[in-house]
């Protein structure tokens, strides 16, 4: 496996990241963006010019138009969108929804929707969870049924990220009639019966309940192969979740440095609380926390670039270290900050409203901890 450092290249690209996050305003964009009720969550203009510089294209080949890179650049991107909140549905139109359809689609269907995926003109929104569905993929109550010379579809999906102005949908549902395994579809927005319904999240991310009344798509719409839907769909998510790991890294990163310089501003009884000896050694805990983190993220983005034996372990460890460690980090940055982090004015709340959203993203510490151990036989 190679080495868990940068390139030359990486280190660009994370730079370059991190000035474009903070050059739309970092935190501030995010909470403008809510207060303002935005119809989308985030802002196109910014959507757009992440596509200029070429970051839609960086997980696909260069034969559908991207840059042939890999999950050790796209964690860098996450990690950046993650320092300054940023809304954009990049893991899931991009990593999660484009990466499946690059793995799984036929040629017609990567020819009409990847380009202008990797532009910016076309979002898709994976429809994954359901009620009651916890984590697990084959957990699927939504139904296709043959008909004529294409399937109706019927169901209910919540929490589609990136749900709201999508202009086409991931669906996964039990074929009947067959042999009743997940069939995944790609259905348009534009699909008769196909109801969107923004949802709200504690987070103010674009989130929404998708609602199929008897959806009928072509044959041609099915993704792969019929009954066949559980392993490329096992795969994107795995992708999807170290993208998420990413994300989670710059959001405790980010949390952590601005209590730190918190600690080094605050006085008490003429003191500044940053020299009590209690705060330091849970600083250091949170430092130690997010460095353990950052190992296993870049070590399961690595694994997967390199098609490894061990990837599914590695996504599993990242997640439930990174989910474990976000939660701590995200609680004590604001124990530290006191009362004023409790108010809706101070922006460190935000970081922990986002993390309670991140930490059950593909899969809370529990689940992933239990993955983990089936997996290594225990």
């Amino acid at each position: 496996m190679a080495p868990l450092v940068l390139t030359a290249p990486q280190n660009m690209l994370a730079r370059t990241a991190g000035e474009l996050v903070s050059k739309h305003g970092g935190v501030d964009r995010q909470r403008r963006l809510r207060d303002e009720g935005a119809d989308l969550g985030y802002s196109p203009e910014v959507w757009a010019e992440m596509a200029d510089l070429g970051w839609l294209g960086i997980p696909f080949a260069e034969e559908h138009g991207g840059l042939g890179m890999g999950m050790a650049e796209t964690v860098l991107i996450t990690e950046a969108m993650g320092r300054g909140l940023a809304p954009e549905p990049f893991v899931s139109a991009v990593v999660f929804g484009g990466g499946l359809l690059a793995d799984a689609g036929n040629v017609e269907q990567q020819a009409e929707w990847l380009p202008p995926l990797i532009d910016g003109e076309k979002r898709l929104a994976p429809a994954l969870l359901e009620t009651g569905s916890r984590y697990g993929l084959d957990r699927v109550e939504t139904r296709a049924r043959a008909n004529g010379n294409g399937w109706t579809l019927s169901g209910e999906k919540v929490q589609v990220a990136g749900g709201v102005g999508a202009d086409g949908f991931l669906i996964a549902a039990g074929t009947e009639g067959g042999d009743n395994g997940l069939t995944l579809f790609l259905v348009p927005a534009s699909a008769d019966g196909l109801e969107v319904v923004a949802q709200q999240r504690v987070d103010s991310r674009n989130s929404a309940i998708v609602r199929l009344n008897g959806v009928h798509v072509a044959a041609g719409d099915v993704l792969g192969e019929v009954g066949g839907g559980l392993e490329p769909l096992g795969r994107a998510v795995d992708r999807a979740t170290v993208a998420v790991c990413g994300e989670m890294l710059g959001v405790m990163t980010e949390a952590f440095e601005r209590t730190v310089e918190y600690l080094k501003s605050r006085s008490q009884f003429g003191v500044l609380i940053g020299t009590f000896q209690a705060l330091k050694h849970r600083a250091a805990t949170m430092f130690i926390e997010i460095e353990l983190s950052r190992s296993t993220v870049m070590s399961a983005a690595r694994v997967l670039d390199e098609d490894s034996d061990d990837a599914e372990v590695q996504v599993s460890n990242a997640k439930a270290r990174c989910s474990d460690a976000l939660i701590l980090v995200t609680n004590e940055a604001l124990q530290m900050h006191g009362g004023i982090g409790m108010t809706d004015e101070h922006d460190i709340g935000l970081f922990m409203k986002r993390a309670r959203a991140l930490e059950f993203a593909f899969g809370d510490a529990a689940f992933h901890r239990q993955r983990f151990a089936r997996l290594r036989g225990f």
